[in-house]
């Protein structure tokens, strides 16, 4: 809800916990200021436009503090008087924060604060929904975590056994490849050294000897 407000000669548009700056207003900080003149009065269902002011509606605001504006220079001269008036100026104001705006019975402070509480209520609601799904979650992670523990212990089991198995089967198959092969000491004897020793001489030959060729060169 919001209304639109006139005082000091100006229209200001408020709502609950705003705060507006207006032309000064008697009261210390902390004081209630009650502002009656309301030109419109709307929220998102309805408005009312006073004709000049909305009956029964009124806004109650707190002053927060007095107040000064920025400073003007007011420059005024007279041609061909040799007149010459400098001045500066800084308005005097007000700053209120509003509490409450009253129509017809209704109030704007209750309804905010209403909308605040089921707002809270939601939020209270999403965060212990959270909070129960992240519990979930971390349970899930440690079952997880404890599952590829395991596999991984199994791997490791699994992979030495393997290697333990392959280690042994190369250990027992070296002693029969060393006695397979038979030593150079042991090799038979060229085929011409047997013949000189049995005192047998090389069978004769029917081919005849080739020529060298120095002796063709001779003839």
């Amino acid at each position: 809800m919001y209304a639109v407000i006139e005082t000091g000669g100006k229209q200001y548009r408020v709502e609950v916990g705003s705060e507006i700056e207006v032309e000064r207003l008697a009261g210390d900080p902390g004081s209630e200021v009650v502002l009656d003149r309301v030109l419109l009065v709307a929220d998102e269902a309805e408005a009312s436009v006073g004709r000049p002011l909305v009956e029964d509606a009124r806004v109650t605001a707190s002053v927060v503090r007095q107040a000064r504006g920025d400073k003007i220079i007011v420059f005024k001269y007279r041609p061909k008087a040799r007149r010459r008036v400098k001045k500066g100026h800084r308005q005097e104001l007000t700053v209120l924060r509003v509490a409450d705006i009253v129509h017809l019975g209704r109030s704007a402070a209750a309804e905010a604060t209403r909308v605040e509480e089921a707002a809270k209520t939601e939020r209270q609601r999403l965060e212990e929904a959270a909070a129960a799904q992240a519990v979930r979650d971390a349970a899930l992670a440690e079952r997880l975590a404890k599952k590829a523990a395991q596999a991984k212990a199994e791997a490791n089991a699994a992979q030495a056994k393997a290697e333990a198995k392959a280690a042994q089967a190369m250990a027992e198959a070296k002693p029969a490849r060393g006695t397979a092969k038979p030593k150079a000491s042991e090799a038979k004897p060229v085929r011409g050294k047997a013949r000189a020793q049995s005192g047998e001489s090389a069978p004769p030959t029917d081919e005849p000897k080739k020529r060298g060729t120095r002796a063709k060169k001779d003839e």
